[in-house]
């Protein structure tokens, strides 16, 4: 059974993801970040973003909704509501669908980096701080995403989205730790982190542009 704790946690975090960004705007671009890898087509993955065809958005279009930071988090906002009224698969729908503009706004805004990158410096710049930004974005709504499984009893599918959120955080850092304990109680893994006792130093990394 999940805790209550976790259920508390998980009915309010979702407003706080946007004072995440601002920890995050100066952190560097890591090297796995210069070049978006495909997104697989598989079951729990996203869906393969079409660069040949802007026009297709999912979910954005089929939701009225701007592909824009402002349409992630209003349906970050939804989501958080169906959780309070305990409408997990309504809530999952929309962490789900928020976590792909989230995604798609990331690779975009590291594909536009990458193209004024030796040409326009301060543009290029700030757009990879934008990637990083929709990046941080997307792993929150993913954890949010794996608590929901995990409230509706459904572990099997908390359980990649845990283990994508530990690749694109790094172990060490804050949602990677909270996504490592989170495997740690459904018992995936048997070695608590970090070991009681110890301290750890988490080192200036950043989320990875893309969700394999």
């Amino acid at each position: 059974m999940i805790s209550a704790g976790t259920v508390r946690f998980l009915r309010h975090s979702c407003f706080t993801c946007v004072t995440v960004v601002a920890a995050f705007s100066s952190l560097p671009l890591v090297n796995a970040q210069s070049q978006a890898p495909k997104l697989q087509n598989t079951p729990g993955h996203l869906q393969p973003l079409q660069p040949t065809d802007p026009n297709v958005l999912h979910p954005a279009a089929q939701n009225n909704s701007l592909l824009s930071m402002e349409g992630g988090q209003r349906l970050m906002s939804e989501a958080s509501s169906a959780v309070s009224s305990r409408n997990y698969t309504l809530a999952a729908k929309k962490l789900q669908e928020a976590r792909e503009v989230f995604n798609q706004l990331s690779n975009f805004y590291q594909e536009l980096g990458n193209s004024f990158s030796g040409i326009d410096n301060r543009i290029a710049d700030s757009q990879r701080q934008k990637a990083l930004q929709a990046a941080q974005l997307r792993d929150d709504a993913t954890y949010q995403l794996a608590l929901v499984h995990r409230a509706n009893n459904q572990p099997e599918l908390a359980v990649p989205l845990l283990v994508q959120i530990i690749r694109s955080q790094n172990p060490t850092r804050d949602l990677g730790k909270k996504a490592y304990q989170q495997l740690f109680e459904l018992g995936f893994v048997d070695s608590p982190y970090p070991k009681p006792g110890s301290a750890q130093l988490t080192p200036p990394t950043s989320p990875t542009s893309s969700t394999k």
